[in-house]
């Protein structure tokens, strides 16, 4: 059976309102128009659907039937409309984010905080992990866009925007103090214990990298968890700690830590930020990607 659907919703408002005059006032369409097509669907489903009354219409036994149906479909499609409404006028909705405790403190956070203020109904859901299960998290569509850090492999349908520099360093406390002021090289590194990221983050490879192009390989004292345990073990004097330099730029300014210098420096990287091509942003995603791009492009 093939009815139109019009049929039906103009069939709901005439139940509702039990009169044909005020279901064009609701509908905004003319009285013959909603006779024609109460005819046309029971003449479709071969039954009275409603009975003349003195003061409108009234359903019939069939009526009756057919309406604890179509209230129920209908109703559940006003409140898809509504609530689909309120996402796209940013009164509900959800972004989910990766990023890494380094992309999310010196790059994200102002913007986040910036977001919520525009947009104080949206739920925002960060995943904290590495830039590799970042980018895993997005090609699988947990999230919709992650905050990640150079190195990284980005497939075709990753679309990458570079929004800020970083700088790897070394960093010391007092018990090195002697060679703040020297100029160091690389393998003068082994024979200092070292204090370093875990190996599966993307610092730690770029860093060992670029180590290995020098011909240095380290073997580090201590691997830790974040760039912010590193600095404090650094404050305990021990060892020198390789970090992004943010993680300790306040403690270099108060010289509780000072960078070791090298005839060579290791070449800044990127923040970025990457999306999939393949799924489409939510709404609420959409703004902030247009956000950090507004920001970007200034």
């Amino acid at each position: 059976m093939n009815v139109n659907l019009e049929y039906y919703k103009i069939f709901y408002h005439v139940a509702q309102c039990q009169s044909i005059t005020g279901a064009a006032g609701e509908l905004c369409i003319s009285q013959p128009a909603v006779s024609q097509a109460i005819k046309q669907l029971e003449q479709s489903l071969g039954t009275k659907l409603f009975m003349r009354t003195a003061k409108g219409v009234t359903l019939t036994n069939e009526g009756q039937t057919l309406f604890s149906y179509v209230k129920n479909g209908y109703e559940q499609i006003q409140l898809g409309e509504q609530k689909l409404q309120e996402m796209l006028n940013m009164k509900t909705g959800e972004i989910r984010i990766g990023a890494s405790d380094m992309t999310l403190q010196f790059y994200l956070l102002p913007y986040l905080r910036k977001y919520h203020q525009m947009y104080p109904d949206i739920k925002v859901t960060v995943t904290n992990a590495p830039t590799p299960e970042t980018i895993e998290h997005l090609q699988a569509g947990r999230i919709d866009f992650g905050i990640v850090s150079q190195p990284f492999e980005a497939e075709s349908h990753l679309r990458v925007l570079p929004v800020r520099d970083i700088q790897d360093v070394f960093i010391a406390g007092s018990k090195f103090w002697n060679y703040k002021k020297q100029m160091m090289r690389y393998e003068d590194l082994k024979h200092l214990p070292i204090i370093c990221l875990e190996s599966d983050t993307s610092t730690r490879r770029y860093v060992d990298a670029f180590l290995a192009e020098n011909q240095v390989k380290l073997e580090p004292e201590f691997e830790l968890a974040t760039s912010d345990m590193i600095v404090q073990f650094a404050l305990q004097n021990l060892g020198i700690g390789c970090v992004v330099q943010d993680f300790a730029q306040a403690y270099i300014e108060k010289d509780a830590l000072f960078l070791l210098q090298f005839d060579k420096q290791i070449p800044k990287r990127q923040i970025c930020v990457v999306n999939d091509d393949r799924l489409p942003l939510s709404v609420a995603a959409g703004k902030l990607m247009e956000l950090l791009q507004q920001e970007y492009l200034i």
